[in-house]
């Protein structure tokens, strides 16, 4: 993250700032950061908690943590909080949530059959482990960038990735809640849905791992 320190000190010294400003390292950023980590086992106890409307609540928590994610490092740039913890914490506190999720769906394969067969699980279980795969190799490919001098941004095509990720485990979580309720169509249509944002999540996040690799080819060559 880049800092964005704002350049008028009145703004600098206004109400917001001395409350995100914090103690050293433990500013609201970083607060937020690692509150979305804990939120992930939490998420994970309500996904499997057997009380009626689980899943919404688990989508609750999710929901609350991705926007954790949105807003800590607005709140960083804008105040000029960016810290080296904030740097690290904050691409593996993204990384963890989706995953988990992600994961965690997997152990619902009804979710995926959506009478499509057995192959279906296999599919999504690969999709699944592209995801996980691409952002190993990403944050690989910016440690060996980092040691060289080279600050690797985040193009398009990883912004449109964390948004459909995000959006296709609201929604298939969201499917499964409905399908807990009622066997109505509706559930069936949340479902399908799902299944297409996280079809498209799974393109988006090939298309942005290759467009890394092949931008920063020459990192690898050094």
């Amino acid at each position: 993250m880049k800092e964005n320190i704002p350049q008028e000190s009145g703004k600098r010294e206004d109400g917001f700032y001395r409350f995100a400003k914090g103690r050293g390292v433990m500013n609201l950023p970083n607060i937020l950061t690692i509150s979305r980590m804990a939120m992930i086992p939490l998420f994970a106890l309500f996904f499997y908690l057997g009380f009626t409307a689980h899943f919404f609540v688990a989508l609750a928590v999710f929901a609350v943590a991705s926007l954790t994610d949105l807003l800590d490092g607005r709140i960083a740039r804008k105040y000029g909080l960016v810290t080296n913890l904030g740097k690290f914490l904050d691409p593996i506190a993204d990384k963890a949530l989706v995953s988990t999720a992600f994961i965690l769906m997997l152990t619902r394969p009804e979710r995926f059959l959506f009478g499509l067969g057995d192959w279906a699980v296999i599919a999504a279980g690969c999709g699944v482990a592209i995801i996980i795969a691409r952002e190993i190799i990403v944050s690989g490919l910016r440690m060996v960038a980092a040691d060289a001098g080279v600050v690797i941004a985040a193009d398009i095509f990883g912004k449109y990735k964390t948004v459909m990720q995000d959006a296709a485990v609201v929604v298939l979580v969201a499917g499964a809640g409905v399908a807990e309720l009622t066997d109505s169509m509706a559930a069936d249509i949340v479902n399908c849905a799902g299944l297409a944002l996280f079809a498209v999540a799974v393109l988006l996040t090939v298309i942005s791992g290759v467009n890394y690799i092949v931008r920063n080819a020459g990192v690898l060559k050094k």
